[in-house]
């Protein structure tokens, strides 16, 4: 008898309206996310974290500073109802700034947005060194690219033209955007401008966040498949 007793106080009861299979699904983890780990590179003061900044914050920097080593922020996206991390990586221009970084930027990249001056040509004629570079860490053409000409509120001091510049990113195979991270009527563009990079990289499936082990702010990642060759038109 006694044990019969034992038994019924160990059962748990269901609340009324809800099924086993519910009480049992609620304790499971949380779904896994994407993340699309996006690098932004340039030459010193192009505007690169201004850019990441406005996309991410939905404003103008109150204050803008060098960049030194690298810059990260993120953001979360939703594409078909889907819930993505964008993670938006600025490394400093300067060489002597980045020296120490550059193995751990390059990592993991799903896709690079090229950024220069319109006000400034030396910033525009650097791109094929950055182009380089990124060929050098294993980011050829196949990863989804863009370029991007910055400061266009700039309209009196704009040194780099339009013709000019899409001529070279049609070399590339690079969508070319113009913009300004300090406009506030840009604001919409330059949110254009990463979700187009989003929606490109969710058609491919790229790295996946484990699920979550309980330790806040760490996240082991899964390596990424290889995808048959991708047209970035």
């Amino acid at each position: 008898m006694n044990g019969v007793k034992q038994d019924l106080r160990s059962v748990r009861t269901v609340p009324p309206g809800c099924r086993m299979s519910e009480i049992a699904g609620s304790s499971l983890p949380p779904p896994r996310s994407r993340i699309f780990k996006i690098i932004v590179i340039g030459d010193s003061a192009v505007g690169k974290t201004c850019l990441t900044y406005r996309f991410c914050a939905g404003r103008f920097p109150d204050k803008t500073e060098t960049t030194i080593g690298v810059d990260f922020r993120e953001k979360m996206i939703e594409i078909d109802g889907e819930k993505i991390k964008v993670q938006l990586w600025d490394t400093a221009g300067q060489e002597r700034f980045r020296k120490s970084m550059v193995q751990h930027y390059y990592r993991n990249v799903h896709a690079v947005v090229f950024v220069y001056d319109v006000t400034n040509p030396a910033s525009f004629q650097s791109l094929p060194s950055w182009i380089e570079e990124c060929q050098q860490h294993s980011l050829g053409s196949e990863v989804p690219r863009l370029l991007v000409g910055n400061k266009c509120d700039l309209r009196e001091s704009v040194r780099v033209s339009t013709d000019q510049v899409q001529k070279f990113a049609d070399s590339q195979s690079m969508p070319l955007f113009e913009t300004s991270a300090k406009n506030p009527d840009d604001n919409d563009h330059v949110e254009a401008i990463f979700m187009t990079l989003a929606h490109k990289l969710k058609s491919q499936k790229p790295l996946m966040l484990s699920q979550p082990t309980g330790r806040e702010n760490s996240v082991q990642l899964k390596p990424e498949q290889k995808l048959p060759g991708v047209c970035w038109c």
